[in-house]
């Protein structure tokens, strides 16, 4: 069997995600400011979340057309409430992506560090894309919230929550620049180009905003009652004043012709 796309779980709670994404919504809106289009194309947004930036994007595409992919069952209802027809909707990992037909733009924002094989990932991608198509995406890259990712995994190790989070540390993969191009271009992307860039967050609310951004699968993990004392844990274990120094890794790539 393949690798899931989330090793916890499939289902986010999209409404409070909706609410508190603002700076995940705000990079995506960045990214999307630098991507050219001429408005026609068919376009896929990998990991659409709740909808916030797909309909954005759509409003790049006044003449084209919009799929929108989620793992999660929540996260696509909700992006088809805020889209309606104006999208097409499909609910499946992206490493079991396949398209009926091939779009001319893959966009995606932070979705990319769930998945644990990106070799695989950006081999669905491709065979998704046109010959001389584009992905364009951002995601957790090398170093992403290196602080909270240490607290997340000393308290993982903690007796009351190791028979559940053994393997904690691989929840996340947060790849470097090189090695992503490498990837890129061993799964058919030619002009490949990935950088770093640090986007520190210093949530108004830390322990809603972790439990619903950053620590779902692990939460998922664990008996309802040992979830609130995870998370408490977790903050208390991180150093304040309480900042996510979050790195992000971009991606450029096109499809070879």
């Amino acid at each position: 069997m393949h690798e899931p796309m989330y090793r916890g779980p499939r289902e986010w709670d999209a409404e409070t995600y909706d609410t508190i994404s603002d700076p995940q919504f705000e990079w995506g809106v960045e990214v999307l400011e630098r991507l050219q289009l001429r408005g026609d194309e068919h376009a896929l947004d990998a990991g659409c979340g709740s909808g916030r930036v797909s309909e954005r994007l759509l409003e790049r595409l006044p003449h084209g057309r919009l799929l929108v992919v989620d793992a999660s069952g929540a996260m696509v209802d909700k992006a088809r409430e805020r889209l309606g027809d104006r999208a097409s909707y499909l609910v499946t990992d992206l490493i079991e992506l396949e398209v009926d037909e091939q779009v001319d733009l893959v966009f995606s924002t932070a979705t990319f560090h769930w998945i644990p094989d990106h070799d695989r990932l950006f081999r669905r991608v491709r065979a998704a894309l046109r010959p001389g198509g584009r992905l364009v995406a951002q995601c957790g890259g090398e170093g992403n919230i290196a602080e909270h990712v240490e607290a997340v995994a000393a308290v993982s190790a903690e007796p009351n929550f190791a028979p559940y989070l053994a393997d904690a540390g691989e929840l996340w993969n947060y790849a470097g620049p090189k090695e992503t191009e490498a990837r890129l271009h061993a799964a058919g992307f030619s002009e490949a180009r990935c950088w770093l860039e640090p986007k520190p967050v210093t949530p108004d609310n830390p322990l809603k905003f972790t439990m619903t951004a950053t620590m779902v699968p692990h939460l998922a993990r664990l008996p309802k009652e040992l979830r609130l004392p995870f998370a408490e844990a977790v903050l208390e274990a991180t150093p304040k004043p309480f900042t996510l120094n979050y790195v992000r890794l971009n991606i450029e790539a096109r499809a070879v012709s």
